[in-house]
């Protein structure tokens, strides 16, 4: 198979690209599969992450590892960073603006100290989600109780 059929733009492939890039939500390839079956009923797992791959290695959508059992997929391919929850595994882009110069400065600094060819970065931020901050703070609220106050059997006395 040569190189021009093995990256044509295939319809299901399309589909998947479609599917990824008209969210902002970084979908995992289970969310992904479950969107894209709705437009091509017929489809199979294997056949959504063979196409997820392939997009990926042409560049057209980023693979995202979150540190959590499943990778999540971006269709906005060009360079940005992005917020993960530790909680719950989601995947935001964070609104924060790449300024080249001081980036620039920081890896030809890197590399000069390293002694390495530096040719990018990657940046992301850890925390909890607004959802998740706030169902902690109504858990941490409900076991907090004044010394008057014990919780028995789920009731208040």
């Amino acid at each position: 198979m040569s190189s021009e059929q093995k990256h044509r733009m295939t319809h299901q492939r399309q589909v998947v690209l479609e599917e990824v890039r008209k969210t902002r939500l970084h979908l995992t390839a289970d969310e992904i599969y479950e969107r894209v079956r709705k437009r091509l009923p017929r489809i199979s797992m294997g056949t959504v992450y063979r196409n997820l791959e392939m997009l990926v290695s042409c560049g057209l959508i980023l693979r995202i590892d979150p540190g959590h059992p499943q990778m999540r997929f971006d269709g906005v391919a060009e360079e940005h960073y992005h917020l993960t929850c530790v909680r719950c595994g989601k995947v935001e882009d964070a609104p924060v603006e790449i300024s080249g110069n001081d980036l620039d400065v920081l890896e030809s600094a890197l590399g000069r100290l390293t002694k390495y060819g530096i040719f990018g970065h990657k940046l992301e931020f850890y925390g909890h989600c607004s959802m998740c901050s706030q169902s902690e703070k109504e858990l941490s609220g409900v076991e907090k109780t004044s010394d008057k106050d014990t919780v028995i059997n789920g009731g208040w006395k």
